[in-house]
């Protein structure tokens, strides 16, 4: 049995975890964090996340776990995420990173924290959304270099990043597939007397309201057609259950920085 530690457990996505680890056969709960001043520092994290007491009393102290948890599990922000990072590599523990909106300094600090513990890091752990991935790079490579691609994305109104780590991931993917490099190519948003479109470039539209899980939708448009490739969530549990699956993958592993692709073995 696997033993999980949850970062930032009365979080939107720390109460599905604990869920997600509680129908799990393969994994359970043993530690489960908060940042220092939050006021669920001693709660339940069962009796949080309404699946009644299960004895794991919330702590600020991950490094005061050592023994308790194999893999931690942190969606958390960049900030934190990093500081978590530090304690795993102290810890020779593994760690699942579903954070998003990283710098590019804090990409490259985790890259070389791999080479020490075992991490697996996607901006969306949903097992649909990473078949959208595979079903994005086959449009691309096949029907890509004749269409106009838009990546349109809605999430709630408390998401702070944008777009969102999974749109930026599916614009990687038709980037990669096309051998453009997505930094010169994207568009963000439109305004004004833009003039034609230009093939080569990648757009994206950003929709932020009421309580929307997360929607993605990967356009090539060509005269007389179009494909739309799209994934609706409706839970958070998918990506909850995704990481979980995840953090048992990784226990094979001794270091390495891994995604979804590699978990469900769509790599190749």
């Amino acid at each position: 049995m696997i033993k999980i530690a949850v970062a930032g457990v009365a979080g939107r996505m720390g109460r599905n975890l604990v869920l997600a680890c509680q129908e799990s056969d393969t994994a359970r709960l043993t530690v489960a964090t908060e940042c220092d001043d939050s006021s669920f520092l001693g709660v339940d994290a069962g009796e949080l996340a309404g699946i009644g007491k299960n004895e794991i009393v919330i702590d600020s102290r991950l490094q005061h776990h050592i023994d308790d948890f194999d893999v931690l599990i942190d969606f958390t922000v960049p900030e934190a995420t990093m500081r978590y990072l530090d304690i795993c590599r102290e810890l020779g523990r593994h760690i699942v990173i579903g954070t998003t909106g990283f710098a590019e300094a804090q990409r490259r600090q985790i890259v070389s924290v791999s080479s020490d513990i075992g991490i697996v890091m996607a901006p969306n752990m949903s097992i649909g959304v990473n078949l959208c991935f595979k079903l994005i790079d086959i449009a691309a490579r096949i029907i890509g270099k004749n269409a106009d691609i838009e990546i349109i994305e809605a999430h709630h109104r408390h998401k702070s990043d944008a777009p969102s780590g999974t749109a930026l991931g599916m614009g990687e993917v038709v980037a990669d597939a096309l051998g453009r490099d997505l930094k010169e190519c994207a568009v963000y948003g439109r305004e004004g007397r833009i003039g034609k479109r230009d093939r080569g470039t990648i757009g994206f539209e950003t929709i932020r309201a009421g309580d929307i899980v997360g929607e993605h939708t990967v356009m090539f448009a060509d005269i007389g057609e179009r494909l739309e490739i799209t994934h609706r969530a409706s839970s958070r549990m998918t990506f909850a259950r995704g990481a979980v699956r995840a953090a048992g993958w990784i226990m094979d592993r001794q270091c390495g920085l891994y995604d979804m692709q590699d978990v469900l073995g769509l790599r190749n």
